[in-house]
């Protein structure tokens, strides 16, 4: 591939940057609308560089674009760095928390931003050298965890240009994605009652946590009348703080996910019924707080044509012995939930998905198939052609949100899934640049699926993100 050997030689002398500052924001993780230092630390670095830096998109402060070049086509790179609550971890092999109830990385965000990152300077780099002419944008996309920052931040405008978008994210494997991913609508269900001693007076009392486990049992009594593609889950946020008191507050917090849309809407307007009945049977009240939400993914499988033959040029990720003898000390703590995923769904060789770290090339094999799992991403994909990475940066058995991922986010293994990410995604921007005909092809492929199916925004108008002051701006 023209250029190959100029990107990929670029981002191997720049490497230590870029892992330095993917470990920097491992060593500090900050959950949802909170990622005041990684937003910063991305943004300087990337004006810096040249590019052109817009704070506070949709609102957001911890949302930000970076720009360079003039001109079409607006290539686009969306990258993330929150964290998750309750996986703090040491840099180890074994189950350790730094801080117990800390924050961790344990969906590789502290990765997946600085690839994106990478590629979006490599990118920037060959096109100074070259002379060609187009647009690159980063994206500093807060809050995916949970929050819909994306969905924001495409409501507030900041997609409508773009020519084609790049994300990647880690996974077991390197893979290019053709599949789709759940809807997913989130809710705050906060019950209020009378409080009443629970022993002397019960009688006066109404338990604002009777009402919620009755909403609960409800919710699991659905399960059984719901497509397969649905998902319910939940947590107690509160529910009382002594047992003799009876509790006139209690609050859950739900995600609701489906494939398709309207289904999604049907299952959410079901589980809010089960909500208000249980509130009757316990004559409490329950006041319902949409948070967020997101569509689900529009896979451009023209641009990941385009990606898995950049890899299949590169090769893939060569793993050392001692990396693989890491992720095999991460393997033996968990089941092989992920072994029998990769060898049913994804149709691996069982000698293959046995790896510790599984570092080939394999084709796109989940054309067709929906990812139990939801991100913001799919709405960034209505918006333009989008194709999303998937890169070994994971120990083959270490369940994803777990303490397993976090512990390869800050070694060799991450580095490697989040350089080779970075390296495959400027080859197939740089590809879109010098044979416009593969970008036509993805843009007629995308125009023809929005033709079909409409993008509508999920979240409703009324319904804006949490404001917070960034500290270090």
């Amino acid at each position: 591939m023209a250029k190959k050997s100029e990107i990929a030689d670029w981002l191997d002398e720049h490497q230590p940057r870029f892992t330095r500052m993917a470990d920097a924001i491992w060593d500090r993780p900050e959950l949802q609308f909170l990622e005041f230092e990684a937003s910063k630390l991305q943004a300087d670095f990337l004006q810096r560089e040249g590019f052109r830096i817009s704070w506070d998109i949709a609102g957001i402060s911890t949302a930000f674009a970076a720009e360079w070049g003039s001109g079409a086509p607006v290539l686009a790179f969306a990258g993330e760095y929150d964290a998750l609550p309750g996986l703090s971890q040491k840099d180890q092999s074994a189950p350790d928390a730094i801080a117990a109830g800390a924050p961790g990385h344990g969906c590789g965000h502290n990765l997946l931003g600085v690839g994106c990152l990478a590629a979006a300077v490599a990118l920037k780099a060959w096109l100074r050298r070259s002379g060609h002419s187009g647009t690159i944008r980063y994206y500093g996309c807060p809050a995916e965890e949970g929050g819909s920052g994306k969905v924001f931040m495409g409501r507030a405008g900041a997609f409508a240009d773009l020519d084609a978008t790049f994300n990647w994210h880690p996974w077991y494997l390197n893979s290019a994605m053709k599949g789709s991913m759940l809807g997913v609508n989130r809710y705050y269900f906060r019950f209020k009652g009378k409080t009443a001693h629970a022993a002397a007076d019960p009688h006066s009392g109404r338990s604002a946590l009777d009402a919620l486990e009755l909403m609960n049992i409800g919710v699991n009594y659905l399960r059984e009348h719901v497509t397969d593609d649905v998902r319910l889950h939940y947590s107690i946020l509160s529910g009382g703080l002594a047992p003799n008191v009876v509790p006139d507050y209690a609050e859950s917090y739900y995600y609701v996910r489906a494939h398709e849309p309207q289904n999604l809407a049907d299952v959410c307007q079901r589980v809010m019924r089960i909500a208000k009945g249980a509130a009757m049977m316990t004559d409490t009240e329950v006041e319902i707080v949409y948070k967020s939400g997101s569509t689900r993914v529009l896979s451009n499988e023209t641009l990941a044509d385009l990606q898995n033959d950049v890899m299949r040029e590169l090769g893939g990720i060569e793993f050392s012995a001692e990396e693989q003898a890491y992720a095999a000390e991460i393997n033996r703590h968990f089941g092989d939930a992920n072994v029998k995923t990769l060898i049913e769904r994804y149709g691996l060789p069982a000698a293959l998905a046995e790896q510790p770290l599984i570092g080939a090339v394999l084709p796109s094999a989940d054309k067709g198939l929906v990812s139990p799992a939801s991100s913001d991403m799919g709405d960034m994909s209505w918006y333009a052609p989008c194709s999303m990475l998937q890169t070994a940066t994971w120990a083959s058995r270490a369940a994803a949100h777990s303490w397993g991922v976090v512990a390869t986010g800050r070694m060799s293994i991450g580095h490697k899934g989040m350089m080779y990410a970075a390296t495959v995604m400027a080859l197939a921007a740089a590809k879109l640049i010098l044979s416009p005909d593969i970008l036509e092809r993805a843009q007629a492929e995308f125009q023809a699926a929005i033709k079909r199916n409409p993008y509508i925004c999920p979240i409703p108008e009324h319904v804006r993100p949490p404001r917070h002051a960034h500290p270090l701006r």
